[in-house]
């Protein structure tokens, strides 16, 4: 064999090999393709990646650094989540204790709980990226890391849009529908003179002595301004917040993302005059100068007005010095003693820059656009089948509910795969079908455990579709997206209705810490200020105007009929009096119909002097079933000849059996 011919077959062979190993890989053309990619591996991406693993999708989970939830490595900088882990609730039942559990991921694996790799109430920001890892690795889910998308554009899939992802290796990714969930990370910034004078918090020092005797002028009054200000407080000589809102307080809007208790000892300081102060103004119209000390030696910084400025030119003026300050500028101005450093700690924006033209969402309308714009069932505006989830997604309800969390996304990136399996497979949004007289103990056995209405309050509710003698129902829809329930649940409305059941704060502006702040008289509770139920009845289903034209803060249209049931101090709506009557009453106006639990003796009483018994007997003891789940009154019955020896219909009794409910009105919900 000659040397070309060795040459040859070795180039041959050698082909063989990449040809083999690329198309375990890439495919021949560097590519691969998938029904669904989703793009970054953090809480909202893996939690997508579960319920498509469990619907047994053709899915690929891609992530840019070399494991999951790589944000949390870096942030919050000072290593403490203010997310609640609350693990000792003195329940043992696992739906109510999510409420209280804001890391815990959603699956059907009861021990896969954040409570595994942490117990602290307020953990470590480094548990997190472990938590995820393992939640990775019990599950099997399919994610390829060191993939960096740096391109995203749209493609035609046989006369559908879809999309390809290019990383940085070359590498495509064809798929028919994209879910972006790469969160915010990208640091949010305002240009104004100065600007670059200014350290960000993306990559200041965390060591508290780096900051001793200095005096510190942070850029922000959010939860990472005032980490970074607690991080400092006992070594810096003074501290003061800028930013052009008064602070808020999370336990006075009830919004989670606004300033914690846990960061907010600053306002201590601030109050009692200890050198520390916050202070309102529009970032866009100051100016930070410098000024030089000892011979160039030690730098000073001073944050004024841009129209007080003598020389205006240029937006980068670091080389301005101090001396173009006018001299009023240090006559009664807040903010005239000079600064050692400047901090910007402005928050997050989504990253739109590796989108091609129509493959890249409009910038939401809120926010100050650092969302992208997406519409009720979280798909991008102008972007067919390309959906957002997790914290980017937060625009749906920013400042409204907890969709910019974990605790509350996890909830809608499950209703979004409920929306997924209707519109790709044609598999409908699962409900439960009740009998009538059911429905009360079911209503209440959800107020007062279900945990995703619980916690994205007035966006999720539960949808009841009445049917008659029964109805179907259906947990946790978007409700902005309710115009379009028949397309996205694939559920028809019948001329009987439907009933919504919402979790809401109310709308009455009040001293949540002073007296008469919360409502106890059940007579008023549409008086309510805490999260508290309520039932909206509507004849037919609200139209797309109806929605846009909804009360101001009103999370549905006006309704047919409606009902508030009372704040609750426990949160346990289980009282007969002021939970259970109300609620009954309510029900039997909008469905026509008696819904009274009754004991045997009464329904047999009823049944012998009335031509039409209540709901309640003739779905139940009538098809003899008497005292539902008494095990012994069914063996008497067996015995005296009364029943047959098999139970016939147990459906209500199972039911009762699963809702922890008893037969009259009053529950038991010690679980």
């Amino acid at each position: 064999m000659s040397v070309i011919q060795r040459l040859s077959r070795l180039l041959y062979v050698l082909s063989l090999v990449l040809a083999a190993s690329g198309s375990g890989l890439h495919g021949r053309n560097n590519s691969v393709s998938h029904e669904y990619c989703v793009l970054g591996a953090g809480p909202a991406g893996l939690q997508m990646g579960y319920f498509l693993s469990r619907s047994q999708r053709d899915y690929i989970i891609l992530e840019r650094n070399t494991g999951p939830g790589s944000f949390f490595h870096i942030y919050p900088r000072h290593r403490k989540l203010i997310s609640i882990n609350k693990i000792y609730t003195g329940r043992r039942n696992k739906e109510f204790n999510l409420r209280h559990d804001w890391n815990s991921l959603l699956s059907d694996r009861p021990d896969l709980l954040f409570q595994r790799i942490s117990q602290e109430l307020y953990p470590s920001a480094d548990d997190f990226p472990r938590y995820l890892s393992m939640f990775v690795k019990e599950l099997g889910l399919k994610v390829k890391y060191g993939a960096d998308i740096g391109r995203i554009k749209t493609s035609d899939l046989n006369g559908n849009q879809g999309y390809i992802l290019t990383d940085q290796n070359g590498v495509s990714y064809q798929c028919s529908v994209l879910l972006v969930s790469t969160g915010l990370w990208v640091p949010q910034q305002v240009d104004f003179l100065g600007s670059d004078l200014v350290e960000g918090y993306e990559s200041i020092p965390t060591d508290p002595e780096e900051f001793k005797d200095q005096a510190v002028l942070i850029l922000g009054k959010g939860n990472s301004a005032f980490e970074t200000a607690q991080s400092i407080l006992g070594r810096a000589s003074r501290i003061h917040l800028y930013s052009p809102s008064p602070v808020r307080l999370a336990w006075q809007t009830h919004y989670v993302g606004d300033l914690r208790a846990v960061n907010n000892e600053l306002l201590d300081t601030y109050q009692l005059k200890s050198l520390d102060g916050l202070v309102e103004g529009r970032l866009e119209d100051i100016a930070i100068v410098r000024r030089e000390k000892d011979g160039g030696k030690r730098r000073t910084l001073y944050l004024t007005l841009t129209e007080l400025l003598d020389d205006q030119n240029g937006n980068n003026i670091s080389k301005v010095t101090g001396q173009n300050l006018p001299g009023y500028h240090t006559d009664n101005f807040s903010l005239r003693q000079p600064y050692d450093r400047v901090i910007r700690c402005l928050g997050f924006r989504f990253n739109f820059s590796i989108f091609d033209g129509s493959a890249r969402p409009p910038q939401s309308s809120g926010a100050r656009g650092r969302l992208p714009g997406i519409t009720a069932c979280y798909e991008g505006r102008g972007t067919p089948n390309m959906f957002v989830l997790g914290t980017a997604a937060h625009s749906r309800d920013y400042r409204m509910s907890a969709g910019g969390f974990v605790h509350g996304f996890r909830y809608t990136v499950r209703a979004v795969h409920k929306i997924l399996e209707q519109r790709y497979h044609n598999i409908a949004w699962p409900a439960t079908e009740l009998s009538i007289s059911q429905l009360q103990s079911w209503i209440l056995r959800r107020v007062n455990e279900a945990s995703g209405p619980y916690q994205m309050f007035g966006v999720l509710g539960d949808i009841i579709l009445l049917r008659g003698s029964y109805c179907e129902y259906l947990e946790e829809f978007p409700l902005q997206a309710l115009p379009q329930l028949s397309a996205l649940s694939g559920r028809l409305l019948s001329d009987h209705g439907l009933l919504v059941l919402v979790m809401q704060y109310g709308l009455n502006q009040t001293d949540t810490l002073g007296p008469g702040r919360a409502e106890s008289e059940w007579t008023k509770a549409w008086r309510s200020n805490f999260l508290h139920p309520v039932l909206y009845y509507y004849n037919t289903l609200p139209t797309e105007k109806d929605m846009r034209q909804r009360p101001v803060s009103w999370p549905l249209p006006r309704p047919e009929a409606v009902h508030h049931m009372v704040e609750d101090f426990l949160t346990e709506w289980d009282q007969p009096i002021s939970h259970s009557q109300p609620l009954r009453h309510f029900l039997e106006h909008c469905l026509q119909t008696d819904l009274r639990a009754f004991y045997a003796e009464s329904c047999f009483l009823l049944s012998l002097t009335s031509r039409t018994p209540p709901l309640f007997c003739r779905q139940g003891y009538l098809r003899k079933q008497g005292i539902v789940g008494n095990s012994h009154l069914w063996q008497h019955a067996r015995e005296a000849g009364l029943m047959a020896d098999h139970q016939g219909d147990t459906s209500v009794s199972e039911y009762l059996k699963h809702a922890g409910a008893a037969v009259v009105s009053a529950m038991n919900f010690d679980l």
